[in-house]
């Protein structure tokens, strides 16, 4: 992607609109850059679009207010060839369209190519309010995937900081039913963000199903979390070996706590009394490795 692309996105949806590089065709029957009424009939479904799923009652809702009010603010469409358009923006509103029986659709006209559809797409829903936890997640994970973004540039182009993309990531490493309850808000973000804490799959699932079947609020998920670490802690300290890693002298531990803080991840340190050892990075994936690859 040229550096001209990249900056438009970094200005936002707008900015990348109004950018004629994104251009691949000349053939058209309405004017770009425009808001014309087109046949609803030639309007394809975005195949980039990150929501899985719509709401069919408030879809119902926003078929009834487009009768009386029409379309009050108009989809974002693609050129895709003569009396055919792709949706960028306005997934919802369209389908809603469709339901109201609207034979002509306003739509701003727009010549993308697949790159810049994708980044405009994932962008324009992740901005939007009525997505849900994962629905983010997975949009942000394609943004860091498919358009070779770093977690930078990712909270550049959405404008998050790097801290709240993460939260975001980290959710895609729950076990798939956690995320399933994410997704149909059975659970909340603060609860999800609680049980990531735990590495191990067994105790997320335990801790889990006692939280939905208690009912427990966030600040109780966490203080079961906070309590299971520090059994594990003390558990720890009576082993043979964390005796050893007692003798690491002060600096070392500091040295250790300091890289567990910067790459989150529990680094380790082992030195002997000359002070040579290894420097040892746990990752628990591939894109877990990327990203540390990244912070090095």
């Amino acid at each position: 992607m040229s550096a001209k692309h990249r900056n438009a996105l970094g200005r936002g949806l707008s900015a990348l609109l109004e950018n004629n590089g994104t251009d691949i065709t000349g053939a058209e029957t309405k004017p770009l850059h425009s808001i014309s009424e087109i046949p609803i009939s030639q309007v394809q479904a975005n195949p980039f679009q990150p929501r899985e799923e719509f709401d069919e009652v408030a879809l119902l809702e926003l078929a009834e207010s487009i009768k009386v009010h029409g379309i009050i603010q108009p989809i974002t469409v693609r050129k895709l060839g003569y009396d055919s358009y792709q949706i960028i923006s306005g997934e919802r509103r369209t389908r809603a369209s469709r339901l109201a029986g609207l034979t002509n659709i306003p739509a701003f006209i727009r010549l993308a190519d697949d790159q810049g559809m994708l980044e405009m797409a994932l962008i324009e829903n992740i901005q939007r309010e009525e997505l849900n936890a994962m629905e983010i997640a997975y949009s942000y994970k394609r943004l860091v995937d498919e358009c070779n973004l770093n977690q930078d540039q990712l909270g550049e182009r959405v404008g998050k900081n790097r801290s709240t993309v993460n939260n975001y990531m980290r959710l895609l490493k729950l076990p798939d039913n956690i995320q399933a309850a994410l997704r149909d808000a059975q659970i909340s973000m603060g609860h999800a963000r609680a049980i990531i804490n735990i590495d191990n799959s067994d105790e997320q699932q335990y801790l889990f199903s006692k939280m939905v079947e208690d009912g427990l609020s966030v600040r109780e998920v966490e203080n079961l979390v906070r309590a299971a670490h520090e059994r594990k802690d003390e558990e720890i300290k009576a082993t043979p070996e964390a005796k050893k890693k007692a003798e690491l002298p002060v600096t070392f531990v500091e040295f250790q706590k300091s890289l567990s803080s910067k790459f989150e991840t529990k680094v380790k340190i082992k030195a002997d009394e000359r002070g040579r050892g290894i420097v040892s990075i746990p990752f628990k994936s591939q894109q877990d490795l990327k990203r540390i690859m990244e912070l090095l």
